[in-house]
């Protein structure tokens, strides 16, 4: 099988995509995407992921098509692989839009407001108590409602699925998010039984041998955070 090829960075939407690979079992071509130095910003990146955002996959044979396929957004990666190989995603039916609609609430929820607790609490130049206040209480929310979902299920819909490789990066974070899993018993059940597994274990091992820091630079912030086109 041809090596998919995945354009990536060591940030947790980078990571949900490296764990589904290990998880597959998959060949694929990892490619440094190094966010701090604007690589993100090349044209042949652009090429593929116009929004200039990591990660973004090329599939050389995808299943309906002699040409290759290129998708950027996390999501829609993580969707385009468990279809692919009809793992990890019902193919059809209420258990499907069970598994999709958990992955949404990541995609717009825990995800976007954990990144903004990240950066007011961790990167903004200017420490803003409002601000600071309004992110750690709404991840807390949603630390709630994920560990509501979790109280009779091993994982977020009952088998283990894209969704949960989705949400995991993002909680892995909890202590830089103000967050104690202590608060959230059946979040650090889930937590604990994810972290055990081969392929999760595999996919941070390779992230650290491409950058084993999760600092950002004053030059990357610059690049990150001061973008208006």
């Amino acid at each position: 099988m041809p090596l998919l090829d995945l354009y990536y960075w060591t940030t947790p939407n980078g990571h949900k995509i490296t764990i589904l690979l290990e998880e597959l079992g998959l060949p694929y071509n990892l490619h440094p995407i190094d966010i701090n130095k604007g690589d993100q910003f090349t044209p042949e990146f652009l090429a593929i992921s116009p929004n200039n955002r990591i990660p973004a996959l090329v599939d050389p044979t995808p299943n309906d098509s002699d040409e290759s396929l290129s998708i950027f957004e996390s999501g829609a990666i993580l969707e385009y692989l468990a279809d692919k190989t009809g793992a990890f995603l019902p193919q059809s039916g209420a258990a499907r839009y069970d598994v999709l609609q958990w992955l949404y609430w990541q995609m717009g929820g825990l995800g976007p407001m954990a990144g903004q607790n990240h950066h007011f609490s961790q990167y903004a130049p200017e420490k803003i108590p409002y601000a600071i206040s309004r992110y750690v209480n709404e991840t807390a929310r949603l630390y709630h409602v994920l560990d509501k979902q979790l109280a009779d299920k091993a994982f977020i819909t009952g088998e283990y699925s894209i969704a949960d490789m989705a949400s995991y990066p993002w909680i892995r974070s909890y202590k830089k998010q103000s967050q104690d899993l202590n608060d959230f018993p059946n979040i650090k059940s889930w937590f604990e039984r994810i972290s055990a597994r081969p392929a999760v274990i595999q996919a941070y091992a390779k992230a650290a041998t491409i950058n084993n820091s999760s600092a950002v630079t004053e030059a990357g912030k610059s690049i990150l955070f001061g973008q208006k086109s």
